[in-house]
């Protein structure tokens, strides 16, 4: 039965060598969601332990965000100029270390640092996955690919909160070790990963134009002068190429869009268990039940969102993954409002798992879309400035969280509750920001066009 699982899953992904690159990717994600997930399900357990409050709970997810953030400029570059499988799989490696580090700490302050090296480990996933997926995958199917991907992510914070989260009730120390040992049988199986060519699936050089950016040349909708670059996007300088990333307008947008929605995630992911259990009047083992349902639901999305945005680009829509993108975020923020004011665990479930999937339906199509925007030389930096913002997000979200709700609403379960309300405001921000995307999407894809189109013509002239 395994074995035709396997065979099905194969077949489904479009063959062995896919199926792989697929699945380690995903399995990388998985890693990092994970060890999120972990610290929030074992909240109470470190509380206990270390004599510490929910403040001191978000600073450690903050400061693996914080420091990952930082680390993540310099690999980005790297993703753009090196071996990208042999780079990732030793920052697997070093993962598993980190989390046994985190294992053997004996106070606060040395699990503190251990997780400061995490986040700098950790740092590498987001610009070479990207630059991976870039050039591993032809452009109209991206979408869909980045949802597998993301699914492994949020299947990953699952295992954290269902499989850890239960070891952490009987020992937070054993959690991070279970969590140590798959990291590096992981590494070892990335570094092995074939590496794609530069330039990827559709040209000799550099990758043709996406299913997006040929009907911008079908429309004649035009490119924007300033921003159109040619042979020296293979040189930019990584303060050049932050300038350059931050000078297209619907990569500002996005990269606004997805701090709101992983500023939201981390907050449950840190914090959710702890508020279902809370709020529901339920015990650890029902509670978890409940998050792995919406986490069901949020892996449902991942993959939906991905499929959705690319249909509709095939049937012609040349904004449909940020049409896409713009409805699911739209639609979490109205849903996940009623779960936090029922007391009820049968309508809260119901709630969360639609609120979960709209949530994660965001993320894949807009991951496509910037690769559909940024000239393909750039990809591992332009990444790496997203996963840079993003990270500032996702490092202060716990933190703000667990203040908040220690502080500015007295703590306990009315605590987590009026936080969990007040931070539905960042998810109808991104929903807005998107919307804003709609007018200045078209042509920056134009842009990008050009920008390779001209990449190319200077690259066979010189």
């Amino acid at each position: 039965m395994l074995d035709s699982a396997r065979a099905a899953l194969t077949r489904h992904l479009g063959g062995a060598e896919r199926a792989r690159v697929i699945v380690l990717l995903a399995c990388v994600l998985a890693m990092n969601g994970a060890d999120t997930a972990t610290v929030g399900a074992a909240a109470t357990e470190l509380r206990k332990s270390l004599s510490i409050n929910n403040t001191d709970i978000g600073l450690l997810v903050s400061v693996t965000s914080l420091v990952g953030a930082v680390a993540t400029l310099p690999f980005g570059v790297l993703a753009d100029r090196v071996r990208r499988t042999w780079t990732l799989g030793i920052a697997v490696a070093l993962w598993g270390v980190a989390m046994l580090w985190s294992a053997a700490i004996q106070s606060y302050g040395d699990l503190l640092f251990a997780r400061l090296f995490l986040g700098a480990v950790t740092a590498a996933a987001g610009p070479i996955v990207a630059s991976l997926v870039g050039d591993s995958f032809p452009a109209n199917e991206r979408g869909r690919v980045y949802g597998y991907i993301l699914t492994g992510e949020l299947l990953g914070a699952g295992f954290g909160f269902g499989v850890t989260g239960g070891i952490a009730a009987v020992s937070w120390r054993a959690a991070f070790v279970v969590l140590a040992l798959p990291a590096f049988a992981l590494g070892a199986l990335v570094l092995r990963m074939p590496e794609p060519a530069r330039g990827g699936q559709d040209a000799e050089d550099v990758p043709g134009p996406t299913d997006a950016q040929r009907l911008a040349h079908k429309r004649g909708i035009e490119a924007d002068p300033e921003l159109v670059l040619g042979a020296e996007a293979r040189r930019i300088r990584l303060a050049q190429a932050i300038r350059y990333v931050l000078r297209v307008r619907t990569n500002v947008v996005l990269i606004a869009a997805s701090a709101c929605g992983y500023y939201f995630l981390a907050g449950i992911e840190t914090f959710g268990l702890e508020f279902a259990k809370e709020q529901y009047r339920l015990g650890q083992l029902r509670a978890t039940e409940i998050l792995l349902l919406a986490g069901v639901g949020a892996a449902l999305g991942a993959l939906a969102g991905g499929a959705f945005g690319d249909g509709l680009l095939r049937h012609g829509r040349l904004d449909a993954r940020i049409v896409a993108a713009a409805a699911a975020a739209s639609a979490s923020a109205v849903l996940f409002a009623p779960a936090l004011f029922t007391r009820a665990a049968g309508t809260a479930v119901v709630v969360l798992v639609a609120g979960a999937f709209a949530l994660s339906a965001q993320n894949p199509p807009l991951d496509a879309a910037r690769l559909d925007i940024m000239p393909p030389f750039l990809w591992g930096r332009a990444e790496a400035v997203r996963t840079f913002l993003r990270s500032l997000a996702q490092a202060l979200a716990p933190l703000v969280f667990g203040a908040a709700s220690d502080y500015v609403f007295g703590g306990g379960r009315t605590g987590l509750q009026w936080t969990f309300v007040v931070m539905l405001l960042p998810l109808g921000a991104s929903a807005w920001f998107l919307f804003r995307g709609l007018s200045t999407y078209p042509r920056d894809v134009a842009t990008a066009a050009a920008s390779a189109h001209a990449t190319l013509r200077d690259a066979r002239s010189s």
